[in-house]
């Protein structure tokens, strides 16, 4: 079955846009200064195509996947809530190293860019996404059908994940008060797409902030933070935004003269092309 046909993302799409709007409309009247017309619309533009390459991208992840599962040893058994609580564990952790590599290593960030590249901070930012991620994401992913989790219940808990993390995305909820210990947070994620210096690759969480504060890479808001890339793309163009990161990464390539030297530019940290 194809990746986007049980998404559950997929199916939240509706309840994407109408928060995007309910948010858009109150930051015009409380003259919050959250939304500028032009990019939100990219974003969601973006967004919209991101879905259709998904559905595309789903078509061999989801060969890839049950070839992996055939391969498990142990199969979860899926009418039992104790595996759906450790396949939340799981998942999120998975989603934490996937994250925090799209952030290390500069192959993986070519895709992430995408998310980050805009200079604003609202919901529809969550739904600028890599139309071409599906290329390489399931890397971090195929393990947990290896571990005997069937493929239809990663997708639902992994969709549920990434629901979990759109709203977050906005500057109108300050605090979750104790929450902010162990859940992802508005204000977490804030920080994480802040190019201030303190809080460059920090706050990795998909769902859990504990993942963050357990590998040294939590870092709690203290100051407003800054939008956007190091190296601001200016641009509205969406084939660009989802190209740009390849193009510097392969010109930077051709001035290294040994392989190994091309190597390390498409590996390693993308910190200087930001």
């Amino acid at each position: 079955m194809g990746e986007s046909m049980i998404n559950p993302v997929i199916i939240a799409v509706p309840f994407f846009a109408f928060m995007i709007g309910l948010e858009a409309w109150y930051a015009y009247h409380t003259s919050a200064d959250a939304y500028h017309k032009k990019d939100a619309w990219n974003n969601i533009f973006i967004g919209f195509v991101s879905v259709a390459f998904g559905a595309l991208f789903g078509l061999f992840i989801g060969v890839i996947y049950a070839f992996a599962y055939e391969l498990a040893p142990y199969k979860f058994p899926a009418d039992a809530w104790w595996t759906w609580v450790i396949l939340f564990f799981v998942d999120d952790f998975a989603y934490y190293w996937f994250h925090r590599i799209s952030h290390e290593s500069r192959l993986f960030w070519n895709f992430h860019v995408v998310h980050h590249s805009s200079e604003q901070y609202n919901l529809s930012v969550a739904v600028r996404q890599s139309w071409f991620s599906g290329l390489l994401h399931w890397i971090f992913y195929a393990p947990l059908m290896l571990l005997g989790f069937a493929p239809w219940m990663f997708l639902i808990m992994h969709g549920f994940n990434l629901i979990y993390q759109f709203w977050i995305h906005t500057k109108f909820v300050t605090s979750l008060g104790p929450l902010e210990y162990v859940l992802n947070t508005p204000s977490h994620h804030r920080v994480h797409h802040g190019v201030n210096d303190k809080y460059l690759d920090k706050n990795y969480a998909g769902a859990l902030i504990i993942w963050d504060r357990l590998f040294g890479t939590f870092v709690e808001e203290t100051e407003e933070p800054r939008y956007g890339i190091i190296k601001p793309i200016n641009s509205y163009n969406p084939l660009w935004i989802n190209t740009h990161g390849w193009v510097e990464m392969f010109a930077a390539m051709k001035q290294r003269e040994s392989l190994a030297g091309k190597l390390r530019c498409m590996f390693s940290s993308p910190n200087m092309t930001r």
